[in-house]
């Protein structure tokens, strides 16, 4: 077990280095180039169209959810832990200077993750309930004809979820419980896993329904608690920003930080918490009820911007301004506790409460993409409901045992997802761009699929 342990976390450690940089990042700058680097040209538009329509009433047909339902759903997945620990562990690791290169990242992700929603929802089919289904697997095969690579990522994804996204989240949970409140991890097992199976068993339409409520609650009390601290600490902040930019070419001596590490750690933990190429989130837009895949690919790079741009952003400016982010003798989500601790009364439970809801939502969303890759790898939607029970059993297993195993596994099969996902979106850039050229003649029109049908046929 020793051994088997070893080879994971060697293999962990290099495919979320240079390989996942350059699979990532490489991907994200061809089709930026091949989209005509369309996030950054209509980004005012993508933001009215989604931060303004946020509050607007939105409809959904029988087999699919909104699409601010849908971008909930996979901002549930992606705002996590990541966002608590990851950024601590990659400003402690390499530096301040890890911030800009995780911006960076994100700038590119967000084409990528507008590239991979746009084609989920071009590619998406209907199964025999009536659902939308959609992501990676469909694409692979409805786009490039490559079903066997879409079943390799939908194999991946599916046994994934189980750790990364349900085993390590509960663990995460009541591992905060436990230190925050005294609570037994088994009380906060059975408790989640009522919780999350009287969710899961209602599907994408229930779980779109809490996920819109949950999701923008949780991310303005932790960004509006970072906000309170950077206004008491302002007169660090210019500080905190140049250290951004001068460290990320020189690395941090405070730490011993090269410039290597301020972009390995940047890049990596910021894949890892926007999920940007893996072709994770692309599942629950796919759920959308839209009249154009652009219209909803729009929701992803919003999605990136959020995720990277507020609440990483709010967290690695709240470390470094407190001058916290240096002292060796704290790490992750005790980093961040400390921050905020520190700074507010109530700032530990800030980010208690953030460890509590962040995993609850994250289980919530993978669920949803483990159920959707078992039903492509059986081709039947009688899969779905065994899965989400196993699933459901697995959140209580995992509050109550150790993990580091099952954290290494979902490790690496979370990193395998991106390459088969990455063939896709690279490979079907050039889709896009005629989609992108067809939505933005007349964006305020209403289509339907056959106005956009035949830029989808393969030649």
């Amino acid at each position: 077990m020793a051994a088997f342990e070893n080879m994971l976390t060697a293999a962990s450690n290099f495919l979320w280095g240079i390989p996942l940089i350059v699979l990532v990042v490489g991907g994200g700058l061809i089709v930026s180039v091949a989209t005509g680097f369309i996030v950054f040209r209509k980004f005012g538009f993508i933001m009215t169209h989604t931060f303004g329509a946020m509050f607007q009433r939105q409809e959904a047909d029988e087999g699919g959810i909104t699409p601010f339902q849908a971008v909930s759903t996979a901002l549930a997945a992606t705002i996590g832990t990541g966002n608590v620990v990851g950024v601590a562990t990659a400003v402690a690791s390499g530096g301040p200077g890890a911030v800009f290169w995780m911006w960076l990242a994100a700038l590119f992700g967000m084409t990528t993750k507008f590239v991979e929603v746009t084609l989920a929802v071009a590619y998406r089919e209907r199964n025999e309930l009536g659902e939308f289904s959609g992501g990676p697997m469909y694409y692979l095969k409805n786009g490039l004809g490559m079903d066997w690579l879409g079943k390799i990522f939908a194999f991946f994804a599916a046994i994934a979820a189980f750790g990364i996204g349900c085993m390590v989240q509960s663990n995460s949970m009541a591992g905060a419980l436990q230190g925050q409140f005294n609570i037994p991890p088994y009380i906060t097992g059975i408790v989640l896993a009522v919780l999350s199976g009287a969710v899961l068993i209602g599907g994408i339409k229930r779980i779109g329904q809490v996920t819109e409520k949950i999701v923008p609650f949780m991310a303005i009390i932790y960004i509006v608690g970072a906000l309170v601290i950077l206004v008491m600490n302002a007169g660090a902040i210019p500080g905190a920003i140049r250290a951004i930019f001068t460290e990320a070419f020189t690395g941090s001596a405070a730490i011993g930080a090269t410039m290597g590490m301020a972009i390995r750690f940047g890049v990596a933990r910021g894949v890892f918490t926007n999920e940007a190429g893996l072709g994770s989130a692309p599942i629950a837009h796919a759920a959308a009820t839209t009249d154009h895949p652009v219209r909803q690919g729009i929701w992803g790079a919003f999605e990136v911007f959020v995720d990277t741009f507020m609440v990483c952003t709010m967290t690695a400016l709240v470390l470094i301004a407190s001058g916290v982010w240096s002292d060796a003798s704290i790490e992750g989500a005790q980093m961040t506790m400390t921050a905020f601790g520190n700074n507010l009364p109530a700032g530990s439970f800030i980010v208690t409460f953030a460890l509590i809801l962040f995993p609850f939502t994250t289980i919530l969303g993978w669920c949803y993409y483990g159920e959707k890759s078992a039903e492509y790898l059986v081709k039947s939607s009688k899969i779905i409901m065994p899965y989400r029970l196993l699933f459901t059993v697995l959140v209580f297993v995992g509050a109550i045992g150790g993990l580091e195993i099952v954290w290494l596994l979902a490790d690496v099969l979370n990193a395998l997802m991106a390459i088969p996902n990455m063939i896709g979106v690279v490979f079907l850039g050039g889709v896009v761009a005629k989609l992108v050229k067809h939505f933005f003649e007349d964006p305020e029109r209403v289509f339907v699929p056959e106005d956009y049908a035949h830029l989808l046929k393969r030649n």
